[in-house]
């Protein structure tokens, strides 16, 4: 990325992932876009973790950054007509309104109360959407480190979001270092923003990672993507 807008670092994330049928997951999805596939399933994740320095690019190191602060993505894996893959979004929950902004271009920022914190060998999320609901409660405990497999790349490792806003597509590129994965298991887990984003209550055990995160994130400007024909 030649020419990063903004710099940011997103440490102390877990990626709870479950697999749902394809055609669930399409039904929520812009036309542009299909469903992503693993193994015949699409996935869907949910990922809490903490927002760190971010700044504008080219902004000096010795100028303050915005305060760390939380965020949860509801996200799934999609493919646009050109072949390219990606993130889309179902929900965003932030605990720092100002990044509601980026409803511009779609992007489904809710605002709401978000924590994370750290207890002996756990780790905690809890958040609320603003009113109350949805709301989740994750605990996890973080285990030893691991060298990813297809699979856990696959779940984890996108560089472009899609999102849409008044009939117009939207990609916003992304690149960072590879994230350091360690395996994780889950204490408590309790959360409404699957159903609240019309997917069903998920009924598989989840894939789960945690990871401290990756400090070099560059977020590139935001383009809208390029018409297609429509399909037949």
């Amino acid at each position: 990325m030649r020419f990063p807008v903004c710099r940011v670092g997103w440490l102390t994330q877990t990626f709870v992932h479950w697999p749902f049928p394809p055609d669930l997951v399409q039904a929520l999805l812009p036309e542009a876009l299909a469903v992503d596939v693993y193994e015949g399933a699409a996935w869907v994740g949910f990922t809490p973790f903490l927002m760190a320095d971010m700044r504008p690019a080219g902004t000096p190191a010795a100028l303050p950054a915005l305060p760390t602060f939380a965020e949860t993505n509801l996200r799934t894996y999609v493919r646009h007509r050109n072949g390219q893959d990606g993130l889309w979004f179902l929900s965003i929950e932030v605990a720092c309104p100002l990044l509601t902004a980026a409803r511009v271009i779609g992007a489904p920022y809710s605002p709401g109360r978000l924590g994370v914190s750290a207890h002996g060998d756990t780790v905690s999320y809890a958040g609320a959407r603003r009113g109350g609901t949805p709301s989740y409660r994750l605990v996890v405990r973080p285990g030893e480190p691991m060298v990813p497999t297809d699979r856990d790349v696959w779940l984890t490792s996108r560089w472009r979001a899609f999102t849409r806003s008044l009939g117009t597509l939207w990609k916003t590129p992304t690149e960072h270092e590879p994230w350091p994965l360690a395996r994780a298991a889950v204490d408590v887990l309790e959360e409404t923003l699957t159903t609240a984003a019309g997917l069903p209550r998920p009924v598989d055990e989840p894939v789960v990672h945690f990871s401290q995160g990756v400090r070099h994130v560059r977020l590139g400007t935001p383009r809208p993507c390029p018409s297609w024909p429509r399909r037949a």
